[in-house]
């Protein structure tokens, strides 16, 4: 049996091969990240032993560059396992006094499969990879315009400081087009009241109209906004509008795509109050096979959940915070839920409103139904079942 560890790299990639009593087969090998690379890692490791049945292959998660070289290597019908980097930094310690070729992250790599003291990441079906791929970038986009509403806000502050108490919703439609169309304190004191309020009456579907312009007229008239570069702000403003609106778009056939992929995968997520399609997508996504995780307590920890301890001698801290160690992903399409069912699910209701009477801060108070949460997720999951409310 021979043990072949990789590290990982974005161009390049280091192999070392071992055989069962840790001796060295063969010189350090690199290889190019692409076709051409794999081929001659294929026909390195048919040096040694042409039958690849007697290798054992391993690497580690490291980014998302690992995973080329996963998927053909399988193709070769080599099932390479992927081991967590925590896993082998203990293992580097152990070597650390090694000679330097000793030392390298291949040959630990290759040892850690010798020794089979590891857990792998399996790599989930191609569904579930997609959900992955595709909520986590929904959460990317999500990110990316609220930090363009956060401009939008800071250049009203300095044009137009009035504007956002005249509208509940600073970037639903009317407001949207009314600040495309008269950016400026002066350009909306510039055009008719008449005319001001059928524009506001057509894109509010006639919920405003002549009130809402005079309110706006009264509230130019009376702006403390700059009055110096006043094209530079009107420009970058109707800018990042366009932006705005180029993005929700997106983020609304991105989750048309993600609600697909879910209806095609058998899960009963969405039957736990407080998870819709999106967040079910998410949390699917990052947990994938539910066997990974034996209990809920591991599936906690995972998302990061699970509250610290502080202990020195006999003392134990009683105001713990989240371990924030796993998944982000995981743990903020969670903590989202948790932020929902807190308020529509009855039983997590009244949890909260238990731990908020027991002087719990409202955050704590959410982390804890957030955890609870958790508990729920994976006995559905477990199970397979519809999520059945326990009074």
């Amino acid at each position: 049996m021979y043990f072949i560890g990789i590290d990982i790299g974005k161009r390049q990639h280091e192999a070392c091969i071992i055989d069962s009593s840790g001796q060295i087969q063969s010189k350090m090998f690199r290889f190019s990240n692409t076709q051409a690379g794999g081929q001659k890692l294929i026909e390195w490791m048919r040096a040694v032993d042409p039958n690849l049945a007697s290798f054992c292959v391993g690497m580690e998660a490291t980014g998302h560059y690992w995973l080329a070289l996963y998927t053909f290597l399988c193709k070769q019908g080599i099932r390479p396992l992927v081991i967590n980097p925590i896993q082998s930094d203990a293992f580097r310690n152990m070597y650390i006094r090694q000679a330097k070729n000793d030392a390298k992250d291949a040959f630990i790599i290759a040892e850690i499969l010798r020794f089979g003291r590891y857990t792998t990441t399996e790599l989930a079906n191609e569904q579930i990879l997609a959900l992955r791929q595709l909520s986590r970038f929904r959460f990317n986009l999500v990110d990316s315009i609220s930090d363009l509403k956060r401009q939008v806000i800071g250049i009203l502050d300095i044009l137009f400081p009035e504007y956002e108490r005249l509208f509940s919703d600073l970037f639903g439609k009317t407001s949207s087009e009314l600040l495309m169309e008269y950016t400026t304190p002066e350009e909306i004191l510039a055009v008719d009241t008449e005319e001001l309020a059928a524009f506001i009456a057509k894109h509010s579907r006639n919920r405003f109209g002549l009130d809402k312009a005079q309110e706006l007229k009264s509230a130019a008239e009376s702006s403390f906004g700059v009055g110096i570069a006043l094209d530079a702000y009107r420009l970058q403003l109707r800018l990042l509008l366009q932006q705005i609106r180029f993005m929700e778009q997106q983020l609304r056939a991105l989750e048309d795509k993600i609600t697909t992929y879910l209806a095609a995968v058998d899960t009963n997520l969405m039957t736990i109050p407080g998870i819709g399609p999106v967040l079910a997508a998410a949390i699917l996504g990052e947990i994938g096979d539910i066997s990974r995780f034996s209990t809920g307590v591991k599936l906690v920890a995972y998302a990061g959940i699970d509250p610290t301890v502080k202990q020195s001698g006999e003392y134990t801290g009683t105001r713990n915070r989240m371990s924030k160690r796993g998944s982000p992903y995981l743990r903020r399409a969670i903590w989202l839920a948790a932020s929902v069912a807190k308020t529509h699910n009855p039983i997590l209701k009244a949890f909260y409103e238990q731990k908020r009477a027991e002087g719990k801060h409202p955050l704590a108070a959410t982390g804890a139904v957030a955890r609870k949460l958790t508990y729920v997720i994976h006995a559905v999951l477990r199970d397979r079942k519809p999520y059945e409310p326990i009074a």
